[in-house]
């Protein structure tokens, strides 16, 4: 990950997501091409934003802390 993504700070209850990667090699050696390797529909949270903040100025903590790993939508 670049320094610049690891300086941005996410608002409110904003997440930031790094898409992982698709493996480029099988398990014995085998390098595949781009087009046989698909899109995974997973990422990391990198950063995560403090939560939602009610009308009385109660803070609503964000369920995600940084190292899970989440589903993406297609």
């Amino acid at each position: 990950m670049s320094a610049a993504a690891k300086r941005i700070i996410p608002l409110l209850d904003r997440v930031l997501i790094q898409r992982v990667k698709a493996e480029t090699k099988t398990a014995t050696g085998i390098l595949l091409p781009e087009k046989a390797v698909e899109k995974l529909n997973e990422g990391v949270v990198v950063a995560v934003g403090p939560g939602n903040v009610t009308k009385d100025g109660t803070t609503i903590p964000t369920g995600l802390s940084e190292g899970d790993r989440v589903l993406l939508p297609s």
